[in-house]
């Protein structure tokens, strides 16, 4: 019974820190190509920021995989 119920807060824990950070970086990789849109000539800066945050929702996802295990 109590591995059941370990197997299922794991699948837990991944699915919750999985949605928040995709759609963090739906939404981050949509808004900076509409800034890269409006401002061709800041497109260096609005993709390394771009980069630097899609880094940091990812170890959202990795954290929550961590602690599954």
């Amino acid at each position: 019974m109590s591995t059941g119920i370990i197997a299922i807060a794991a699948a837990l824990a991944i699915a919750i820190s999985t949605i928040g950070p995709g759609i963090g970086q739906g939404l981050a990789a949509a808004h900076a190509m509409d800034a890269i849109a409006r401002q061709p000539e800041a497109a260096g800066t609005i993709r390394s920021n771009m980069i630097i945050a899609m880094g940091l929702l990812e170890s959202l996802t990795i954290y929550g995989l961590l602690i599954a295990f």
